[in-house]
């Protein structure tokens, strides 16, 4: 059995969401297909990534740009087409390279694919929240997911929500869905957490003093947003929330917002040039997956009240780290969450101001929330993410 997986996404060197599920559902599917002829379709202009594992050339590419070893029945697949990569170059080598079932892990199916293609949907975010996407991105996603929910011949839904969504929007029968949790990487490297104290550890306190002068974080208490600053991700409500905080009750947190421009950011840029709180919003910009980390154990409140989520990976990330969560009771979120997080609404800067104030300052309660995350993240996991993917491929 020849099996296709679509890697157009995944072996970006700045990840966020969809590709980091593409990257992950990759490396993970290594042990379960490793048995089969697996090809890995990729753009011409993929960025080298850091070599984790040093190995030969591979397939066209060298490991160092993948970031992972392959099984010797793997190989590698560069597509050169500039424009139209997935309809035009994936369906002309789907065509002329027929497999026998093909992988989509991020939306887009091609209009020439196999009787057996599964597709993965991260959810209908532009459905639900209009003004924070431009009418081409609307039309363009709308347009793209219908049709890979009618060609695929199964579909991967990442939440019961996002399930839900598929049903009621597009009429997708529900026989044709399965929802297979994404996974979360328990980075116990990191694990310095504000539950995990080490305050008598002297290296501990170097890395700290250089992690607040690395950020420009002149004290060790801050709130956190990690995310790509745009209005879906309710940036807006964030800054109004921290102007309570700071009136209300005085905080000396400053707010992070760490993550790269999206739409409606100058909109968001304006807001925070014109807050009288300006000097304590730090703007980092996109970050690495190591400095994120640093961010997340350090951060005294994970704030994720966004407007829609298809899943809500930053949540678990943050509470795989000790870092207790205030988020939206909205979408996949309240699924994802299961208790272990204070859900706000999203519409509301003075509950989201509440709720982080409840968490920093009830040492007792922000414990609890802390272990109520750790036990929450511990159901989710890539490995799990894999096998079930392999189980739909196999159908």
């Amino acid at each position: 059995m020849r099996i296709g997986i679509d890697g157009s996404r995944a072996f970006l060197k700045n990840r966020t969401g969809i590709e980091e599920y593409s990257y992950q559902i990759i490396k993970n599917l290594r042990n379960e297909l490793s048995s089969f002829d697996v090809i890995l379709y990729v753009r011409k202009y993929q960025k080298k990534l850091k070599c984790e594992e040093a190995k030969p050339p591979m397939g066209g590419l060298a490991s160092g740009e993948l970031g992972f070893e392959l099984p010797e029945n793997w190989k590698v697949k560069i597509i050169k087409w500039p424009f139209f990569w997935t309809q035009a170059g994936l369906s002309l080598e789907m065509l002329f390279h027929p497999v026998d079932a093909l992988f989509v892990p991020a939306h887009t199916v091609p209009l020439i694919h196999p009787v057996r293609t599964i597709v993965t949907v991260h959810g209908l975010e532009y459905e639900f929240c209009p003004s924070a996407y431009s009418f081409w991105e609307r039309f363009y996603m709308r347009i793209s997911i219908k049709n890979s929910c009618r060609w695929a011949s199964g579909i991967i839904s990442v939440s019961e929500n996002t399930k839900k969504d598929l049903m009621k929007l597009y009429g997708v029968a529900e026989n044709k869905i399965k929802v297979i949790y994404e996974g979360c990487n328990n980075n116990f490297e990191f694990r310095i957490s504000n539950f995990e104290s080490n305050q008598n550890d002297k290296n501990s306190k170097i890395k700290t003093l250089e992690f607040h002068s690395k950020f420009k974080i002149q004290n060790s208490k801050f709130l956190l947003f990690l995310g790509r600053i745009e209005e879906r991700k309710n940036i807006g409500n964030i800054v109004k929330a921290f102007e309570i905080l700071k009136e209300k009750y005085k905080i000396q947190h400053k707010l992070v917002l760490a993550g790269k421009p999206g739409y409606g950011w100058e909109n968001i840029k304006a807001q925070i040039t014109n807050s009288k709180n300006k000097n304590e919003i730090l703007e980092l910009g996109f970050v690495s997956e190591e400095e994120k980390w640093e961010l997340l154990k350090n951060a005294e409140v994970f704030v994720f009240p966004t407007q829609y989520e298809g899943f809500g990976i930053p949540i678990l990330e943050a509470q795989s780290v000790g870092c207790p969560v205030v988020a939206s009771n909205n979408s996949s979120i309240v699924e994802v969450a299961d208790g272990s997080a204070l859900l706000v609404d999203p519409q509301s800067p003075a509950e989201i101001s509440e709720a982080i104030y409840k968490i920093i300052s009830n040492q007792p309660f922000k414990k609890d929330l802390i272990e109520k995350g750790l036990e929450n993240v511990q159901r989710f996991s890539w490995e799990k993410c894999a096998r079930e993917v392999r189980a739909i491929l196999m159908k």
